[in-house]
């Protein structure tokens, strides 16, 4: 089996054959059919975010059953399945409290060695998962069956940025019909945003980027307005289109700690700023304590869109077959497993929103 391996930070990923160790009891072997390539790879891949290595990076994924461990009940060979970036036991006191997206195996699921490289050495997979492969080994509580026939590359997407960012509006702010939004970065997830405002019903949603690529998709898929961050300043653009009020709701959706400040700036007196980009694990944020006493503004973070991924997978799925939600729009390249680091190089650059890898079908056993 082929995959791309993460061995060293600021190093290219080395595609090459790996062998799938054999999957335990409650593991399922899915054939991976599209793979979408997300900043949170790139955040690896610059030491942002520290994993071992090896490592099988990719976390946004679709694909196919072939193979399920003794103790599975909830799939069979032959079924689609999306990747789910975090687990969902069922049975740890956050799934108890329907807050499964801080279910508390997250972090286990991305210690399990999964492979064994050509030297005979074993490693892990990003989220469990390792979607930048011909095949990966996961845990049955990282997968969503599914029932359509929706294209692979939009159901990969589902797995991670459509469900982060439709989430991060729906889930997490709850944005309500008439309300003013920003957005702050448009790239992949932040298209996503974008189409759960509309989807909420927003009024006014301002797109903010600095490539105009990404402000004229964002038009074409429910933006009332945009702003280049690099021709004005982005806060006093809102509150200008905003009558000096504000938007109701503020979307940061690129990590980083300034951009954060101001989506919280922008918000209005008793707004909310939503955090979900994610920052370097080093990073730190300077706020205001008075600003955020005195305006009743709220700073949420927002962890995988707050999804419910067994009722939002299906839910995502009937938005796109409505035609309410527009997630091919959002594909910008197609590749495939060779190409995995000019589709990096093109993320870094921002001139992809959503690059998709497409994998050649091969036995998961090889």
């Amino acid at each position: 089996m082929r995959a791309a391996l993460f061995t060293a930070v600021d190093a290219p990923l080395t595609v090459t054959d790996v062998e799938l160790l054999p999957p335990g009891p409650h593991d399922v072997v899915v054939r991976i059919t599209a793979s979408g390539v997300c900043h949170s790879d790139l955040s690896i891949i610059g030491g942002y975010a520290p994993r071992p290595v090896p490592s099988v990076l990719g976390h946004e994924g679709a694909g196919v059953v072939e193979e399920i461990g003794a103790a599975v009940t909830s799939l069979r060979p032959g079924d689609r399945v999306i990747g789910a970036f975090i687990p969902v036991c069922g049975g740890c006191w956050w799934c108890h409290r329907g807050e499964a997206h801080l279910c508390a195996q997250q972090s286990a699921v991305g210690k399990v060695p999964r492979f064994r490289t050509a030297g005979g050495e074993e490693g892990t997979a990003m989220a469990g998962l390792g979607t930048f492969a011909e095949a990966m080994t996961v845990a049955e509580t990282s997968l969503v069956r599914v029932h359509t026939d929706l294209a692979d590359e939009q159901l990969a997407l589902i797995g991670c940025g459509y469900t982060t960012g439709v989430g991060a509006v729906l889930n997490t702010a709850g944005v309500t019909a008439g309300a003013t939004m920003a957005v702050l970065g448009c790239g992949g997830v932040g298209q996503a945003v974008l189409q759960g405002g509309r989807i909420a019903g927003a009024a006014r949603i301002i797109a903010i980027d600095p490539v105009a690529a990404k402000r004229d998709q964002a038009l074409k898929l429910g933006a009332t307005d945009t702003v280049d961050p690099t021709a004005v300043d982005p806060v006093e653009a809102v509150r200008e289109l905003t009558g000096g009020l504000g938007v109701d709701y503020a979307f940061e959706v690129t990590g980083v700690p300034t951009v954060v400040a101001q989506a919280f700036a922008m918000a209005r007196r008793g707004g909310t700023a939503v955090a979900v980009g994610m920052p370097r694990l080093d990073s730190q944020l300077t706020l205001s304590p008075f600003e955020l006493f005195s305006s009743e503004k709220r700073l949420q973070g927002s962890w995988y869109g707050s999804a419910q991924v067994r009722r939002d997978f299906p839910c995502l799925i009937a938005l796109v077959e409505a035609g309410r939600l527009d997630i091919a729009a959002s594909v910008s390249h197609h590749m495939d497993l060779d190409d995995v680091n000019a589709a990096l190089d093109l993320l870094q650059a921002g001139e992809a929103i959503r690059t998709i890898l497409t994998m050649e079908a091969s036995p998961c056993s090889s």
